[in-house]
């Protein structure tokens, strides 16, 4: 067994298996996840290990929970329903918008070949790529920038998922996505609630579908909110 296999298997083996073993059964009975590689990564990636050490006894809950520098990490129903909407696979290279703890950058290394990360809190990305490759997590990256600009020298994109809500699409991000790619992000006229929206380009431009409400902490930055 490589190292990579023995340090998840040493995360399975924790006392929050059957937490993370019943988050996985309301994720396909309830909220009616279907990609059974969803549903796999998120039984394999131990979400306690991205919560600070006093909530982990609430990190496979139905909710969001806070973290360092005033972010969240989603609620287990969000990051299972934006990874399915990208619909990625293991040849798919895919960028992540607000890496945060690394969480969603743990479930998405599972299911897609390649991960590039931005999360523009430096203590967070330094934190996020530790934890990451704690696990033995090889194929992301975590980096300190704008998000909203994007990592232009990994592109085109199969699928780019942003953590965090904006008021418009950034036109960066649309730039860098393959045809037939997916970008999978809140958009809102407010900070507080956003639809989450997924956009898939196309030869003749960018097809738009709205996926229902939500709630993301602000996207900072040139393409997104202003700081204050």
């Amino acid at each position: 067994m490589s190292s990579s296999s023995s340090n998840w298997s040493a995360a399975q083996s924790s006392s929050y298996r059957i937490p993370r073993q019943r988050m996985v059964e309301r994720l396909r009975d309830h909220y009616r996840i279907r990609d059974a590689r969803v549903l796999e990564a998120m039984a394999e990636v131990p979400r306690h290990l991205f919560v600070p050490e006093a909530l982990q006894g609430r990190s496979y809950g139905d909710h969001a929970l806070p973290i360092d520098a005033n972010q969240t990490i989603s609620q287990p129903y969000i990051v299972a329903r934006m990874t399915e909407l990208l619909e990625a696979d293991k040849s798919s290279r895919v960028l992540e918008i607000g890496a945060g703890s690394g969480y969603q950058t743990a479930v998405l290394a599972r299911v897609a070949g390649q991960v590039y990360a931005i999360e523009r809190i430096g203590d967070l990305a330094r934190q996020a790529q530790a934890r990451i490759r704690s696990l033995g997590i090889y194929n992301a990256t975590v980096k300190c920038f704008d998000g909203t600009m994007g990592w232009s020298a990994h592109a085109p994109y199969d699928g780019i998922l942003v953590a965090a809500g904006g008021p418009r699409v950034p036109d960066p991000l649309l730039a860098q996505l393959k045809v037939g790619g997916r970008l999978v992000l809140p958009v809102g006229e407010s900070r507080e609630s956003q639809r989450l929206v997924r956009v898939i380009r196309t030869e003749e431009g960018f097809q738009h579908e709205e996926h229902g409400a939500c709630a993301f902490v602000p996207l900072i930055g040139r393409h997104g909110w202003n700081e204050s």
